[in-house]
């Protein structure tokens, strides 16, 4: 129990330190990652003792609280983990994240599907292993036993199937700027746009 206070004090430091938006304790007691990580940590410590249903039951009520922060209460999370804005982060069963990682909204460490899972030995791990000090960007995907290792960084909307070394970077393609459309181009645009938004649209 004194650790899951020690760690819950962290937890709300990390907030403070790390959210420019949030400049005192008392405030980052509202900031939605909160609930998520003390919930999780409850979670997963009834988990480890074989009670999964109560755990599950915490999880999904965690979820509905957060804005969509899914944690399941069998992943493991470090020390000072923090978890930005928060909608939609998933964190599968296996996962393991490590100390002082920061995770921004949309990122998913997930497996690989049912169909290659079922193929795996019992008890193998599915999910990703996140080393320490890790930054994972908006909406990066980390999918299957893959390590991300420390120092590493995930840019935003990445997809990542494969190991990342330590202090490595991963960087989505950066989308492109085309310049202004003449007249006749945008017409025809125009056209295409207009065939394309009638069509099925009965």
């Amino acid at each position: 129990m004194r650790r899951l206070i020690v760690r819950a004090r962290e937890d709300l430091s990390v907030i403070v330190a790390r959210d420019p938006s949030v400049r005192t304790r008392a405030e980052a007691l509202l900031h939605p990652a909160l609930p998520a990580l003390w919930t999780h940590r409850l979670a997963h410590a009834l988990y480890t003792r074989g009670h999964r249903q109560l755990a599950r039951l915490l999880a999904y009520v965690a979820r509905s609280v957060t804005g969509g922060i899914e944690i399941h209460p069998g992943a493991r999370l470090g020390r000072r983990v923090f978890i930005d804005h928060g909608a939609a982060v998933v964190i599968g069963e296996t996962a393991e994240v490590g100390d002082d990682v920061t995770i921004f909204h949309q990122v998913t460490l997930g497996s690989v599907g049912w169909w290659r899972d079922g193929r795996r030995a019992a008890g193998a791990r599915r999910h990703p292993v996140v080393g320490d000090r890790v930054v994972l960007g908006t909406n990066a995907i980390v999918l299957g036993p893959v390590t991300v290792g420390d120092d590493a960084l995930v840019g935003a909307g990445s997809l990542v199937l494969g190991d990342v070394p330590p202090g490595a970077r991963v960087m989505a393609p950066l989308g492109e700027v085309t310049p202004r459309l003449s007249a006749a181009d945008r017409e025809e645009a125009d056209e295409l746009l207009r065939a394309l938004a009638t069509s099925g649209c009965w």
